[in-house]
């Protein structure tokens, strides 16, 4: 007979109370509150090439695929059943920003540059602008000084710096690094 027959049965009530408890817990206005604004971190996602306006700019038709590539890059997308078309996408996914996804899609007529349409790309300079946004406005100390800076520090700084006295070094010499003839 065992000793503690009970013992499995008041175990699993104890659970079930406790589960059920733990379903009936409120948070308070305070908590709630805190927790709100506790976000988790959230990895940035780049994926795809950056195509910029002044990359478009320079494709003209009658291009050879080896020069579309080299302004643009690898295609992320090249299929064996639409071997005369390239895709290029491209997306930026950040916390607290509205996600970024643009499209151009290049066509080729044997290998040559046929066409090729999608989305007004930003410049170069429009899109590092996309991606300083979180940074704070930081004032910039002026990193010249004036006149009367150049004065007031010289004339703060009077005193001389005591020589220090080292003791003589003995002159070495080398061999020389060739034999002489």
């Amino acid at each position: 007979m065992p000793r503690f027959p009970l013992r499995l049965p008041c175990l699993a009530a104890l659970a079930a109370a406790a589960a059920a408890a733990g379903c009936s817990y409120t948070i308070d206005p305070l908590s709630q509150g805190i927790a709100s604004r506790i976000t988790p971190y959230k990895v940035e996602i780049v994926q795809g090439n950056f195509i910029s306006r002044e990359q478009v700019e320079m494709l003209k038709p009658g291009m050879g695929r080896q020069q579309v590539r080299d302004i643009l890059g690898t295609p992320l997308v090249s299929s064996l059943f639409h071997a005369d078309r390239w895709d290029y996408v491209f997306t930026l996914r950040r916390q607290g920003v509205a996600p970024q996804q643009r499209k151009l899609t290049v066509f080729f007529k044997g290998d040559v540059l046929e066409r090729f349409e999608g989305d007004t790309m930003p410049t170069e300079a429009e899109f590092v602008t996309t991606l300083e946004n979180r940074r704070r406005e930081v004032k910039v100390p002026e990193l010249q000084a004036s006149e009367e800076k150049l004065r007031a520090f010289s004339g703060k700084n009077t005193t001389a710096p005591a020589p220090v006295n080292e003791p003589p070094r003995p002159a070495t010499t080398y061999p020389p690094l060739e034999p002489t003839r």
